[in-house]
């Protein structure tokens, strides 16, 4: 099987200055996982002894507590500084500049749109920074169904969204209000993959992204790798490789998602070239 890789894949900025701190802080705790990858947060527990909070009634006093690339819940942060552990920010700063963005608009009396999947760890962090009217939606025809409490609006996008699809939103805003603040919040890393990915899966006969099911860099690289090519698959590892995708293909292409280390993207080569 011939491989072709996407121009751009794999680890953003923000993934690895946050690798790079857990691994200077042996021995320490995670607040949420740290990144949307299973594998390198297993591998760092293992080889760093870095542990895992899911709750904040879990953190003991005085712990080291490594603050997840998505970032956390203003409250959140401020329990732990309650607790007098010592917190060490991994937070990507293509994130934390959304929650600086909504924090202050809020206060200036404008009402806040969020682009962005409302469950998802970043965009429940951006939302704890608002102090007054906001709304989440994931798409412009939830726009149809808000209220505004204000006449200024605001608007950031969760950092992993396409550009497109905000643009949708921003557009129909400036349409039917007299104040629009937009605020480009989308990292420059995740447009390079996406773009990357599309051209890729224009050239080739099967699609293999590598990243975390949880991750929502990696879904939207399927997405739109099947706009171009139908047989598209995300996959974690090499052990959801299933040979029959890849009869009668010649080329395979290969884009990896922003939480994706260059270990796992190996082995997935390594099994895929000799079918």
């Amino acid at each position: 099987m011939k491989i072709k890789m996407a121009d751009n894949y794999g680890f953003c900025f923000g993934v690895k200055r946050a690798i790079n701190i857990a691994q200077k802080h042996k021995k320490s705790y995670t607040f949420g996982p740290l990144i949307h990858n299973n594998s390198e947060i297993n591998r760092l527990k293992n080889k760093y002894d870095i542990g895992l909070y899911k709750d904040i009634n879990e953190v003991q006093d005085k712990d080291t507590v490594i603050i997840r690339t998505h970032g956390i819940p203003k409250n959140d942060l401020k329990e732990l500084k309650n607790k007098k552990t010592k917190i060490i920010n991994a937070t990507c700063p293509f994130v934390t500049t959304p929650q600086q963005i909504v924090e202050d608009m809020s206060k200036k009396n404008y009402s806040i749109v969020i682009f962005g999947d409302k469950n998802h760890p970043e965009v429940k962090g951006i939302k704890s920074y608002c102090n007054n009217d906001n709304h989440v939606i994931a798409n412009v025809e939830e726009l149809k169904n808000i209220e505004f409490k204000y006449q200024k609006i605001a608007t950031i996008s969760q950092t992993t969204k396409k550009k497109e699809d905000y643009l949708k939103v921003v557009n129909k805003l400036i349409l039917n209000h007299k104040e629009v603040r937009v605020h480009n919040t989308i990292c420059d890393a995740t447009l390079d993959n996406q773009k990357a990915a599309s051209k890729l899966s224009k050239e080739v006969d099967i699609m293999i992204i590598i990243g975390g099911k949880d991750s929502s860099n990696t879904k939207q690289l399927l997405n739109i790798s099947k706009e171009n090519c139908e047989d598209s698959f995300l996959i974690q590892s090499y052990k959801n490789i299933k040979n029959s995708w890849f009869e009668n293909k010649k080329l395979c292409g290969i884009t990896a998602g922003a939480s994706t280390p260059n270990w796992i993207i190996e082995e997935i080569i390594n099994k895929i070239k000799p079918i």
